[in-house]
């Protein structure tokens, strides 16, 4: 019987606030990448924007899937 089970903590409640909460920070950045992208003529730049934008994506979706359970509407609530 071992009393440090890393998983269960990695789902506690607070696992899942922090998780959301940092999610929806991503979510905020890619927008404000996305403006900044659209503004941006030089195309280094706005592939390497793109770049960043794709590797908070695939994070955001690492996070949905470790909760599951979370409902869309919760992951994209007060985003917009």
């Amino acid at each position: 019987m071992s009393t440090m089970d890393v998983k269960d903590e990695d789902r506690s409640e607070e696992s899942k606030k922090n998780h959301i909460s940092y999610y929806k920070s991503l979510s905020k950045i890619i927008l404000e990448i996305q403006d900044e992208k659209d503004q941006e003529s030089e195309l280094a730049i706005k592939e390497h924007l793109e770049n960043r934008i794709n590797a908070m994506e695939k994070d955001k979706k690492r996070i949905r899937d470790m909760f599951p359970d979370i409902r869309e509407e919760e992951w994209d609530g007060h985003t917009n």
